[in-house]
């Protein structure tokens, strides 16, 4: 044990794993780091900034400013027994915490103690952030890390803000007054409670640091351009076409001192001679003057940044250090960070009209939250959205887009966190190149998935590689269990950009449907059977098509719709539709009028039309108003409604999108047509009538897809609404398994990738899991293994344990059935003759199990997804199609149930082709005590038990092998953090 009186560099080496960047509650950032003897000056002026009042409820008198020895021992600790740790923003203290460890009762004076006194001081400014309770998140983490299990705490009854923190954090706790003094002491052992505390203060914190930066009161562009052209005039000019709501400022420091304005738009040569704040600024210059940029912005108080600049991890060793260093920086001035590399955000609801991107045009407002880490691909889904969506409003319409190029602070983790209890956004679409946090991923993911739908396309899935600039966390697991894991967490996986936009169209203008039936109507019966086939390869039951003829009339659609959902034979219905002969453009609009209407009139259940060659038909259906057809109407456009010229009725017709359909430039133009195209004839405006949008597919495939995707959601909403429950088994012995576990790694060589178990000490942890391997016995030769079979019993399985010949049944290495001795000394002879001597196969002597079907089941940890378990049938079936169940642990008995029946094999289990079906309910049970061991104890890395013969009654486990490691870190049970950099 060190003593004070030591050198520092002697008692302890500056801890900088305590260094972290956390989200405060207005959605600023600040850091949080180890005070040191360097910091006095900062203490002293951070002292100086706080109020009488709150130095009174610190120290319980008046104590107007420190002395040298305060100063001295504020700043000298040991990091064990007296640990400090400051709050900073822009390098100077916000907000400090203390603790100092209490000697247990009757100890020495030198013994350490469980217990430490903790004591905060927030300068008055920062009250009301959240900096107290991150910091006694922090401030916990590492007096557990030090031994300490109990903070006490005194504090004046009058301290309410003070009390607040400590009561509201979680843990369990008592309370006692005494002398005029609130004394609380509490446990540092994070709880459930206290994990859920932390978590929505996270949630709020992080959704908060993103609508400051989508719904800006001001927005600043630095490296805008005195001539027309580049990045920054261009996102000046979108910002002023979008109509922002906001204050704009044009920045560059070229601008001659006599210029005062570009485009209307005020102009500085820097931000510092704003005169107001500033909420948002987009960075467009080159790399090596952002910095200088930043520094402006985090001095004028900034909020935040989107940095369009290139140059940076994307380009190499030297741009990824430029990264790590501008991440820092940003940080340290406590604003959030989108790109660098970024093409921008979008926001477009009404009172902020944001277009802070290289997007040419404000996209229609609707209801799709869309993030992208790809610019080319952010601007094909905005194209793709619009071509589609149809109107100038309504659902299929974007919310937010943000595009964040390298990612390197706000990443998709953060937008689901802002989406998450977003009122304006009802799907989510994503397309992913990285996950970063897989574990926090997947948690937000489900979170959100309870609550609207969020569809995922992952780029750069077999590469194995992320893409340059991206920083990433390892895994060791496929991309085919990443995607599983991700399905379990409720996200709707699909491959490609054109699916995404396939699937989110129809979740965002339909209900969901509530089952797999789906009717299909239609006037082309080729179509209609090309539609059922696509649903029984989807797992759809569909009924049989019903073929209206190529002579249906708009309210032959109509009536058959209208009765199709009317009726309890369906959960869902797709319409086919090719054009009939002579048929034109008021056809189609007839046709979706009519659909559109019997959708209204019927109960809440989801349409989809399948269309071929009907352009005006799609359009049609997704328009954003439509009124019932009268014979010889026309209709034209005025930018904001249609107008009628002449005919008894207003016709429904698509506000169209005007201009260039292709990428790039598919973006430009839209709108109202241009003013030579309105007839000049006299007209007169109608009230518009809202009816339901409904999406128009070119492929019966891609709407069946689409379909199949949000049935499987559908359910996936129900099961989550009822997860079932971790079982508890009484034979369990959890403190013995963690007595053998500490006892078996405390006599391993400390190799930090873990110790395998033999098959003795395997056997016997299980054990204490109600996990019971049948016994194999070493048979080294023909006599031993006599004797083997003789002690467990004829018959007798013969097998080789060769590492070599694991896995190859093909080679012949297994002999079962052996009824005598005879038999088995024969068999004992073959193996040898055929693979080789006996100490290289390493025969065993096993008691037969009864018939049954062989399955395999694992775990493990991976540092990044967290502990996964996995099943499948033991062979070719999981080896070499990959047909292998994964969920993630701890696993409920629904997801027990699940994982069995999930696999493309699971009718063998089931009774395929008239066997008798096996015991299923002990194979859940097994699963679940396997996922309770790994989750119980953390160094478990690794369990596989192969093969598990499950029989008509019972099964057996033939083989085990399990792996400990000391556990990885736990990133989401520790305080809240950005993720370093």
């Amino acid at each position: 044990m060190h003593t004070p009186s030591q050198p520092l560099s002697e008692q302890h080496a500056y801890p900088a794993h305590w260094e972290a960047d956390v989200v405060l509650r207005d959605g600023g950032t600040a850091r949080i780091r180890p005070i040191t003897t360097d910091d006095a000056d900062r203490l002293v002026s951070f002292y100086e900034q706080v109020s009488d009042e709150s130095k009174y409820y610190r120290f319980f008198a008046p104590y107007p400013r420190l002395s040298a020895k305060d100063v001295h021992r504020f700043t000298h600790h040991d990091y064990v027994d007296r640990v400090g740790l400051a709050a900073t923003v822009g390098g100077e203290f916000i907000a400090t915490v203390r603790y100092d460890r209490i000697n247990a009762h009757g100890m020495p004076a030198s013994a350490p103690a469980d217990e430490a006194e903790v004591a905060f001081l927030v300068q008055d400014a920062h009250q009301g952030r959240g900096v107290a309770s991150a910091l006694l998140e922090h401030v916990g983490a590492v007096a557990r890390e030090r031994g300490i299990r109990r903070f006490a705490a005194e504090v004046l009854p009058a301290n309410t803000k003070m009390i607040k923190v400590f009561t509201d954090a979680g843990y369990t706790q008592k309370r006692s007054f005494e002398d005029g003094v609130v004394r609380l002491e509490f446990d540092l052992e994070p709880t459930d409670r206290s994990l859920a505390v932390q978590r929505a203060r996270e949630q709020r914190a992080e959704a908060r640091s993103v609508q400051r930066l989508l719904r800006p009161g001001s927005v600043a562009v630095i490296g805008t351009g005195r001539a027309p052209g580049g990045v920054g005039r261009s996102v000046l000019n979108n910002l002023l076409d979008a109509g922002f709501t906001g204050r704009l400022y044009a920045v560059n420091k070229s601008f001659p001192q006599e210029q005062t304005a570009l485009d209307g738009v005020p102009a500085h040569r820097s931000v510092r001679d704003i005169a107001e704040p500033v909420d948002l600024a987009v960075v467009a210059v080159p790399a090596a003057h952002v910095p200088e940029a930043v520094a402006e912005c985090g001095e004028h108080g900034v909020q935040g940044l989107v940095v369009v600049s290139a140059g940076y991890a994307e380009s190499g060793a030297e741009g990824r250090e430029r990264q790590r260093e501008l991440v820092r920086q940003a940080r340290s001035y406590g604003m959030r960070l989108i790109g660098p590399n970024a093409f921008g955000v979008i926001n477009t609801a009404p009172d902020t009209l944001l277009n802070a991107s290289l997007a040419p045009e404000l996209p229609r407002r609707g209801r799709i939250g869309l993030f992208t880490q790809s610019g080319a691909i952010g601007i094909a889904l905005l194209s793709r959205l619009h071509r589609r969506g149809g109107g100038v409003t309504g659902v299929t319409g974007v919310s937010t887009f943000v595009s964040a190029g390298n990612r390197s602070d706000v990443s998709g983790n953060d937008m689901l966190q802002y989406w998450y209890d977003d009122p304006d956004t009802d799907v989510v679409l994503m397309y992913l190149e990285s996950i970063g946090n897989p574990r926090k991923f997947t948690r937000l993911a489900r979170r959100t998935a309870a609550a609207k739908p969020l569809v995922v396309v992952q780029g750069a899935r077999h590469s194995g590689v992320a893409p340059l600039g991206h920083a990433v966390q390892g895994t060791r697991l496929p991309h085919a269990t990443v995607s599983a894991l991700l399905r379990q967490a409720g996200v709707i996986r699909v491959d490609t950009i054109t699916e995404l936009v396939d699937a989110g169209l129809l979740l965002a203008g339909q209900p969901l449907p509530t089952g797999p039936r789906v009717a299909i109507l239609g006037n082309s019966e080729s179509l209609g059977l090309l539609t059922y086939d696509a649903c029984l390869s989807e797992g759809l039951r569909p009924l049989r098509p019903r073929d209206l003829t190529t002579a249906a009339t708009a309210e032959d659609f109509r009536a058959a719709l209208g009765a199709a959902l009317a009726g309890d034979l369906c959960d869902a219905v797709v319409v086919t539709a090719i054009p009939a002969v002579g048929e034109d453009g008021a056809d189609d609009v007839a046709l979706a009028g009519a659909l559109r209407e019997a959708v209204a009139a019927g109960p809440a259940k989801p349409v989809l039309v399948v269309h071929v060659e009907l352009g005006g038909l799609a359009e049609a259906l997704s328009a954003a108003r439509s009124t019932k057809p009268g014979p010889g109407a026309r209709v034209r456009y005025d930018g904001s409604a249609p107008a009628v010229v002449g005919g008894a009725h207003p016709p429904p017709v698509p506000e169209t999108a005007w201009g260039d359909p292709h990428l790039p430039q598919s973006l430009k133009g839209l709108g109202a047509p241009p003013a030579e195209r309105l007839p000049t004839t006299q007209a007169t405006t109608v009230p518009p009538a809202e009816l339901p949008r409904i999406p128009a597919y070119p492929a019966a495939e891609r709407a069946v897809r689409a379909l199949a995707e949000a049935v499987k959601y559908g359910q996936w909403r129900r099961d989550a609404a009822e997860p079932g429950k971790v079982h508890e088994y009484e034979d369990i012995d959890e403190s013995g398994a963690a007595e053998m576990i500490d006892g078996l790694l405390a006599r391993g060589d400390g190799d930090p990738r873990g110790m395998s178990l033999t098959p003795e000490e395997a056997q016997e942890l299980l054990g204490r899991y109600g996990i019971h391997v049948r016994p194999a016995l070493p048979a080294p030769g023909p006599d031993e293994g006599a004797r083997a079979a003789e002690r467990l019993g004829y018959p007798v399985a013969l097998k080789t344990t060769a590492p070599h010949l694991r896995h190859r049944p093909d080679l012949g290495g297994v002999r079962l059935d052996l009824a005598d001795e005879e038999q088995l000394r024969r068999a004992y002879a073959e193996l040898t003759d055929v693979l080789g001597k006996p100490e290289e196969l390493r025969p065993v002597v096993q008691a037969m199990a009864p018939r049954g079907v062989d399955t395999v089941v694992r775990a493990v940890i991976d540092p990044a997804a967290g502990a996964v378990l996995s099943f499948g049938l033991a062979g070719a079936a999981s080896e070499l199609l990959g047909d292998t169940a994964h969920r993630l642990i701890p696993v409920t008995d629904r997801d027990a149930q699940s994982v069995v029946r999930s696999i493309r094999t699971a009718p063998v289990l089931f009774g395929w082709r008239g066997s008798a079906p096996v015991d299923t309910a002990a194979l859940e049970e097994l699963l679940q005590r396997v996922s309770r061991l790994v989750d119980d104890h953390p160094e478990v890395a690794a369990v596989a038990l192969e093969p598990v013969v499950v029989a008509t009654q019972g099964l057996s486990v033939l083989g085990a092998s399990v792996r400990l490691a000391p556990p990885p870190a736990r990133s989401d049970l520790g305080p809240r953090t950005l993720p370093a950099y």
